[in-house]
């Protein structure tokens, strides 16, 4: 038996002793009446069934001290109406509820392919586009407690930057881990994509999605986007493609010196927006143009709206009988009330 936590219950219970719902037989507290019956019939005796010794004078008896005993002489009556009452209370049952929650989630696993090529350094998001994405989408996979999620970067090539996971604390100390340099320059959004559907391809969730995010058109890689997403259909797999960049110029880099100090300069935001919208279109997902940070955010609130996991709850109760601590706090009172009335405060007839 765990003491320990049947003390807990028991404290608890003794907080809530008002509580009448949390006895089974509440009946019994009828029982309870019988206590000032029993009070007023010991005052009564005491006052009028007591043995009396008539003495002509009581000046002999004033200087006798008082005993302290005799302010006592009452304390076996009171322990055992106390006595009366726990064991009232342990006939009532009170009983500790417990309740718990189970949730079985139909989960939605999510990769997140992010464009890191060179072009992402362009500042017409703030700080730069890359730097941006990072935050927005950690701020999603923060909103996500219930979804396994993974994260696939590509810039010439593509590689798993973390696979899917329930521990999203790891995947944004992870996405902090991403910068420039990872892979060689390019933009083989055929490579992310076809490389976040090998991420996805053995789940057994309720629904798979990818984001894949792109600033450009696809300039490398072997593998061309729109067969990537013909595989992706052929697992199920949803994706929402993000175009990213303003519309018109942007401070973008043009150059980098032998000392890899990067020249900017305004130059045309050119994505291929025919081949994301293909994409999304192929996949049964969506395609969404972002041209600012707050733009980015609102696309990733959509996503999160659209993708919503569904979470069934089961409950289950529990009740725990309490009545053997008030039972035997009853009897220990009685154990300890009989003593005193044979030995310290015995009676003569």
């Amino acid at each position: 038996m765990n003491y320990d936590h049947t003390y807990r219950l028991f404290i608890e219970t003794f907080e809530k002793m008002f509580d009448w719902e949390i006895y089974a037989e509440a009946k019994a507290f009828w029982l309870l009446l019988f206590i000032p019956v029993l009070a007023l019939w010991y005052i009564i005796k005491q006052k009028y069934f007591q043995a009396t010794v008539h003495f002509s004078s009581t000046t002999p008896f004033e200087k006798i001290p008082t005993s302290p005993l005799s302010y006592l002489r009452h304390l076996p009556f009171v322990l055992q109406m106390l006595a009366l009452g726990f064991i009232i209370f342990a006939l009532a049952r009170p009983q500790a509820s417990l309740s718990w929650e189970e949730e079985k989630t139909e989960g939605i696993d999510i990769v997140i392919a992010l464009d890191i090529s060179n072009s992402m350094m362009a500042m017409d998001f703030k700080p730069n586009r890359l730097e941006a994405s990072k935050a927005i989408a950690k701020e999603f996979v923060g909103s996500r407690t219930n979804d396994r999620i993974g994260l696939v970067v590509y810039g010439s090539e593509a590689f798993t930057q973390c696979p899917l996971t329930i521990d999203h604390s790891r995947l944004q100390q992870l996405f902090d881990e991403i910068h420039f340099g990872m892979i060689e320059g390019g933009t083989a959004i055929g490579m992310g994509l076809a490389t976040s559907v090998n991420r996805l391809k053995e789940s057994s969730a309720a629904s798979k999605i990818i984001i894949l995010l792109t600033d450009g058109e696809n300039t490398a890689g072997e593998i061309d986007p729109k067969t990537a997403a013909e595989l992706a259909k052929t697992y199920g797999i949803k994706v929402y493609t993000i175009g990213v960049g303003t519309k018109g110029t942007a401070l973008s880099p043009y150059q980098q010196d032998m000392y890899g100090k990067i020249y900017y300069k305004e130059l045309p935001v050119v994505i291929d927006e025919e081949t994301m919208g293909s994409i999304a279109k192929i996949t049964g997902g969506k395609y969404f143009r972002a041209t600012s940070n707050q733009k980015l955010k609102a696309i990733y609130a959509e996503i999160d709206r659209l993708e919503k996991t569904e979470i069934a709850s089961l409950k289950y109760y529990k009740k725990n009988e309490l009545f053997m601590p008030f039972a035997a706090s009853g009897l220990l009172l009685l154990l300890l009330a009989a003593p005193l009335n044979w030995f310290l405060f015995r009676k003569l007839p």
